[in-house]
């Protein structure tokens, strides 16, 4: 498998340090968009400028009505919904491969979950999600989707860049064998993530052959990406660990051992960081020379420089 990390595709929004379309006429630099710059290909996207409001433009808000959630613009009365739906549909359905997408937060359309909805009144009356992000829910339910605001937390970064960069290692795999093998880089990982969906995806390849391969590997991904769904829980990540452990018990001095253990049960008790195991069990494999583990995924999920990205 080639040591080399593949870009993914990743469609922004584009006041994310693109294109000044926000609202207010702003460009809005977002310091991990700028980061993943030179390790993903971005495909920037304003809707509400697509649809042809201008820069800068009167507020849309989402209002629901009887006939649910429609996109209005209060200062001119225009109902947008349509042009929006019409927008998003043509756009998402063009896309073409794709494994992620940033979107801007609290955005009538762009938003995930946090955008204000309004009653006919004026009143807030909740949140959801914004008109576009909601058709690439629906487009994409599968796929690796964050706003620039929880991207600010290192456990959501790291969850992202997991799930858009192996998928991205995924799609460059052009036969059984190499499925295979990417299976066996991720086994540790998948199990840290998800033990059962990483136990279907074994069967799945054990059963594999004489099935055409494109098959397989839009199986296979659709359990990957099930697998990865959620951020890895303290429980299976420490088994997944101990499971490399293994790999050195006949190397390691009764007090090396102790001292993992003991940072392992840290670990499952939140007062530790995953990379203080992590880190011991790599020495040991670059010590010990375990090829298997040192090429596990698990140690390197995604590119190493996107790794040194700090908590805002």
């Amino acid at each position: 498998m080639p040591s080399a990390w593949p870009k993914p595709r990743v469609v922004v929004s584009a006041c994310l340090g693109f294109a000044a379309v926000r609202y207010s006429g702003e460009l809005i630099p977002d310091r991990v968009v700028r980061a993943l710059g030179a390790h993903v290909d971005f495909v920037p996207v304003c809707p509400e400028v697509e649809i042809g409001l201008g820069v800068p433009r009167p507020t849309v808000r989402l209002v629901r009505g009887g006939e649910g959630v429609r996109m209005l613009q209060p200062s001119t009365g225009e109902d947008l919904t349509g042009r929006m739906a019409a927008f998003s549909g043509a756009f998402l359905q063009g896309l073409g491969r794709v494994e992620g997408f940033i979107l801007k937060n609290r955005s009538p359309s762009c938003a995930l979950k946090d955008a204000k909805v309004y009653a006919p009144g004026g009143g807030v009356v909740g949140r959801g999600p914004g008109l576009f992000a909601q058709a690439v829910e629906e487009a994409f339910p599968l796929l690796p989707k964050e706003d620039e605001g929880r991207l600010t937390s290192a456990q959501v970064r790291a969850h992202f860049f997991t799930r858009i960069f192996g998928l991205a290692r995924l799609r460059i795999v052009q036969d059984l064998p190499g499925l295979m093998a990417f299976h066996a880089r991720y086994k540790l990982l998948l199990a840290a993530y998800h033990q059962g969906e990483a136990r279907a995806l074994g069967r799945l390849l054990a059963g594999a052959k004489g099935r055409p391969f494109a098959e397989v590997r839009r199986a296979y991904e659709e359990g990957f990406l099930r697998a990865t769904r959620l951020p890895f829980r303290q429980g299976p990540m420490t088994d997944a660990l101990l499971h490399a452990f293994g790999h050195f018990k006949r190397h390691l001095s009764p007090r090396e051992k102790a001292h993992f253990l003991d940072i392992l049960h840290d670990f499952r008790e939140e007062r530790v960081s995953l990379e203080a195991p992590l880190a011991l069990l790599q020495s040991w494999a670059l010590r010990f020379d375990e090829a298997y583990l040192e090429g596990q995924a698990l140690f390197a999920p995604y590119p190493r420089p996107l790794m040194d990205l700090k908590t805002s």
